[in-house]
């Protein structure tokens, strides 16, 4: 068939077909490249994603194979179309499809391994946990209890989805659920318990898996590693250059089988575990064997949660009457005892005051042996003594003028500043130089008033 005008191109796919394998060839490698890529199993050239493509939409099959060889035959001059060229490539390896699954397999095995055993190990941990729990076996007993009084019966146990309902079932008077009257009743009797939701974390992850989605994971990871043996003998059979890629796989699968066989012997130990602990729980046979994981999980992770949220207000509650019984306990009386109330003593400033009125903090500062205070003098011009009775005064160590300029400073210092603007005072009377007057003259009415004339100045 003819593509255009200039060029030609063998093309014996339908329409449909081929522009599906040109549309997946825009994101995958040559197709020589990924001949290459599946013989070697090379990760760094195709990864899981193309594979998969390749595997679903783009694997030849043996009537496109033989319209291709004959077309090429009929016509060895022109080319084959990009569709036609890619499925030729692909059909010259040898057991294309075994290669491509086995690969598969290999690179889905450790994801697929680690989403099995990390809900195993969760649920394994968490039962040990939940059994051990000390908030979980006092939040129980309290429920028991608390049914048998109002049922006035005396039975062993009670069904754990009956914890979903505690929320629900409220008092006549208050409206308070039962969940909140159980918060109260274990904080008072049971103080050192805890919120429960934050120790059952394996509990809360297991309510989220579908436990029979694993399941059929285990199972299909059981029956892939099988098939990938046969596809393993198919190549070796096929291929007997292909030696080194036999003994990488052969020791990957024996791996791989070994781990599968563990990874079943550790769920089934894990569900009988799971039962046991129903058992413990009050649940008849029939019905442990009937509970499904999730759904158990999922019960004791959501009363977990509420039960937090509920402990909570109950003990912001009980944190806010005990600071009202506080606040009455000093209501309507006076505050006499302010020593409590200073955040810190106040620094005392008798010092500071004694310091500025004579320079010195107290009397027994004047009185310095061996110095010899200075005199006043007296307005008759005679002398005092300095010393009367073995005591200095103030007026006796300095001048009056001295106390009367400190004085000064500090009523200057303490005064509050006057709020008017300074303004600079104008004379009164307008003022002239007398060598302006001079070299002038005077007027007639300035002479008159000075009672002389010119010839005077």
């Amino acid at each position: 068939k003819q593509d255009g005008s200039t060029k030609k191109e063998i093309t014996v796919l339908e329409t449909k077909r081929s522009n599906a394998i040109n549309i997946g060839l825009t994101v995958l490698p040559p197709a020589r490249t990924i001949k290459a890529a599946i013989l070697k199993m090379d990760n760094s050239i195709m990864n899981k994603e193309g594979i998969e493509k390749i595997l679903t939409t783009m694997i030849p099959s043996e009537e496109e194979k033989a319209k291709i060889i004959e077309a090429q035959m009929a016509n060895p001059d022109i080319p084959l179309g990009t569709a036609e060229q890619f499925l030729l490539t692909l059909s010259s390896i040898f057991e294309l499809e075994a290669r491509l699954k086995l690969w598969l397999f290999k690179l889905d095995y450790e994801l697929t391994e680690q989403e099995v055993a990390e809900p195993l190990m969760d649920l394994k941990k968490g039962i040990v946990e939940l059994r051990r729990n000390k908030t979980f076996k006092c939040i129980l007993s309290a429920i028991l209890t608390i049914g048998n009084f109002l049922n006035g019966a005396a039975v062993h146990a009670f069904n754990v989805e009956f914890l979903q309902r505690l929320p629900e079932i409220k008092d006549t008077v208050r409206k308070q659920s039962l969940l909140h009257h159980l918060c109260t009743l274990i904080i008072e009797q049971f103080p050192d318990t805890t919120d429960l939701y934050s120790e059952i974390g394996p509990i809360t992850r297991c309510s989220r898996v579908d436990w029979d989605e694993l399941a059929h994971k285990l199972n299909k990871m059981e029956n892939d590693c099988k098939a990938s043996w046969d596809y393993l003998q198919a190549i070796v059979k096929h291929d007997g250059s292909s030696t080194d890629l036999k003994g990488k796989m052969s020791t990957f699968l024996a791996d791989a089988a070994e781990r599968i066989m563990i990874l079943n012997i550790i769920f089934k130990r894990v569900m009988n575990r799971y039962n046991k602990m129903l058992l413990y729980l009050g649940f008849p046979a029939s019905e442990a064997r009937d509970m499904k994981v999730n759904h158990f999980c999922k019960v004791i992770s959501e009363f977990a949660l509420e039960y937090r949220t509920t402990r909570d207000k109950v003990l912001q509650m009980l944190q806010k009457k005990a600071n009202q019984r506080e606040r009455k306990k000093t209501r309507g009386k006076m505050i006499v005892d302010t020593e409590n109330f200073r955040s810190k003593k106040p620094a005392s400033d008798d010092a500071l005051k004694q310091i500025l009125k004579n320079g010195y903090s107290g009397t027994d500062e004047l009185a310095i042996s061996g110095q010899r205070g200075r005199r006043r003098p007296v307005s008759d011009g005679k002398s005092v003594n300095a010393t009367k009775g073995g005591t200095t005064t103030d007026s006796d160590m300095f001048d009056t003028g001295d106390d009367e300029i400190l004085e000064a400073c500090v009523r200057s210092a303490a005064a509050a500043p006057s709020s008017r603007p300074r303004e600079r005072r104008r004379a009164r009377t307008e003022r002239k130089s007398l060598r302006r007057t001079l070299k002038g003259g005077l007027s007639f009415e300035e002479q008159q008033a000075l009672g002389t004339n010119d010839d005077h100045v």
